[in-house]
């Protein structure tokens, strides 16, 4: 019997996870049923429609438009909940107060909520004769039917998954790093901006992304307070919605195909944005 190279065995090491294989198996079967198989098809759909056709469809006014609303309001909603998402994590990490597992409770209420309620809930509040509406409407500040509430909707539908992504690592920092801030001299600012955001960088990008990306696609909780008027307050997924009503698949297709490669490419610069950073902060390695 042929002895065993003892220089075979010592690179061998045994799986951390017991059935690998099939657990891996499984995942790509998953991910290509779910995701890679309707992207495919999206794909032949819009590449049937020729170059012609669809730089038509891309260069379109209204299809113009609707994209610049869609991608305009949900960057400026994902910078708000970044900044305001900081905030509130910092405040239910950090401190202790009366009511704080409310405030909790409350920030996962836009995950359990559907869409459709927020939005008729944010119209009732923001229109013109709205709970808050009626006091901005005499200063001249209109929400509801512009893109200010989609801005709006957009924020209220992003800050948990800003909140939930930055409170755990937020959560690991201890407060001796504060407190050594301190003792070298460092004010409040410097130690916000230098010592605690370079950690939190990764995190609150990663929300950042999940925000936009949430933001870019959103429908249910925007056609109510958006007014949906083109060239106006139309956003790039109603104008799909419109097309398939108006049985054009190929203009739906291909606007739906435009979206993809413009939020891919937004993800992968903002994921490699993160990756630098982890590799200059040394978080996550």
């Amino acid at each position: 019997m042929k002895a065993h190279s003892p220089t075979r065995w010592r690179f061998r090491r045994p799986s951390v996870i017991p059935g690998f294989g099939m657990a891996l198996g499984l995942t790509l079967t998953w991910l290509t049923l779910l995701i890679l198989i309707p992207l495919s098809g999206l794909a032949v759909r819009s590449s049937a429609l020729g170059w012609e056709k669809f730089w038509s469809i891309a260069f379109d006014p209204r299809t113009l438009n609707a994209l610049r609303i869609s991608f305009g309001t949900a960057f400026i909603a994902a910078i708000v909940n970044a900044v305001f998402g900081i905030i509130l994590a910092w405040v239910l990490v950090r401190y202790r107060f009366p009511g704080k597992r409310i405030i909790d409770a409350m920030v996962d209420l836009p995950f359990a909520l559907p869409t459709a309620v927020a939005g008729i809930a944010l119209t009732t509040l923001y229109a013109p004769n709205g709970w808050i509406g009626q006091f901005l409407t005499p200063l001249g500040i209109k929400i509801a039917f512009t893109p200010a509430g989609i801005v709006v909707a957009l924020i209220f539908v992003g800050l948990p998954f800003v909140v939930r992504t930055v409170q755990p690592v937020m959560e690991e920092i201890d407060k001796e790093v504060e407190e050594a801030a301190a003792t070298l001299g460092a004010n409040r600012f410097q130690t916000i901006f230098r010592v605690l955001l370079p950690g939190l960088a990764p995190a609150v990008l990663t929300g950042f992304a999940l925000a936009f990306a949430r933001g870019v696609g959103e429908y249910g909780s925007v056609i109510f307070i958006a007014g949906n008027l083109p060239f106006k307050s139309e956003i790039a997924p109603l104008l799909i919605v419109i097309k398939l009503e108006e049985y054009n698949y190929a203009a739906a297709t291909g606007i739906a195909a435009i979206m993809l490669i413009i939020s891919f490419a937004l993800l992968l610069v903002i994921n490699l944005i993160q990756s630098w950073s982890r590799r200059r902060y040394g978080y996550g390695a």
